[in-house]
């Protein structure tokens, strides 16, 4: 598993998904980046499909998730993740390459703040329901609640389970997993925990440090930079979804100079891991042109 420190000093753990799913090497290069939660294999099964279409897939973990460490300080403002992002592109030797990217919810987010940081890093990106709030936001300080309403349901969530199976069980059982994919829900649990002593498992994702990402959520400046962001944008949502819909992704679309939409039927804001399927066709649909 290559490692790689941020310039701020937190380890960042990255994944040549061409090596573990056996397709794609040496195609195009696409990064993958993942949502608040959950750590860069959920995209295996994405990645499977892209690579049988010529793309060569990358992920990685981002800071406080899956193999990755926390920021000393426990400081989760979004533009770290955007900083591990850029990191690993130069560690991936994809520096100056302009890779595609994709990216879903947070991931979304912060492949637009890396871009914005960073101008012509990548070729094209795939953003689905990127959590980019449609709202003039610039600088900091911003006029938001202390506590996001998902931080309280993060620091409720089980961190420990006797065994794998029994947390795929747990998930399987109920919203909002319960319409995952097998291998979708099987790659989120196999690499989201880590063996205890006592032969439990616990989450990688630690609930309090999930809550801290979502707290920052909202307080990013990636909607009043999206005029500078060049190169080509999809912007896909689910019509089902709860979250970022029609009218949130239009709201982004219209200020970017190249953007789309794209509405996936039927599927929600965990439409990654509901229908890898539907989300590799339409990230191949979007970069085969790019």
């Amino acid at each position: 598993m290559p490692v790689t420190r941020t310039p701020d000093g937190v380890d960042i753990a990255w994944y040549d998904l061409a090596d573990e799913t056996g397709a794609g090497r040496g195609g195009r290069p696409v990064l993958l980046c993942h949502a608040t939660g959950f750590h860069g294999h959920v995209w295996l099964p994405t990645a499977e499909r892209l690579g049988a279409a010529g793309f060569h897939c990358y992920s990685f973990d981002e800071r406080g998730h899956g193999e990755s460490g926390r920021p000393a300080d426990g400081d989760f403002a979004w533009t770290g993740f955007a900083t591990d992002a850029l990191a690993v592109i130069e560690a991936a030797g994809l520096g100056g390459r302009r890779p595609l990217a994709a990216g879903w919810s947070c991931g979304g987010a912060l492949l637009l703040l890396a871009e914005q940081r960073m101008p012509a890093t990548f070729r094209s990106l795939y953003l689905f329901e990127p959590v980019v709030p449609p709202i003039e936001w610039s600088t900091p300080p911003f006029d938001m609640p202390a506590e996001n309403p998902l931080a309280a349901g993060a620091r409720r969530r089980r961190e420990v389970f006797p065994t794998r199976q029994a947390a795929y069980d747990n998930y399987a059982s109920k919203p909002p997993l319960e319409r995952a994919a097998r291998e979708a829900l099987r790659a989120y649990v196999d690499f989201g925990f880590d063996d205890l002593p006592d032969g439990t498992v616990r989450l990688k994702c630690r609930g309090e440090d999930e809550a801290a990402v979502y707290n920052n959520g909202m307080r990013h400046s990636a909607f009043a930079n999206l005029p500078s962001v060049a190169c080509p944008v999809t912007i896909s949502c689910g019509s089902s979804t709860d979250a970022f819909g029609p009218d949130a992704i239009g709201a982004m679309v219209d200020r970017l100079p190249h953007g789309r939409a794209e509405v996936l039927p039927g599927l929600t804001h965990f439409a990654p891991l509901e229908d890898p399927a539907a989300l590799a066709a339409g990230i191949i649909n979007a970069f085969t042109a790019a």
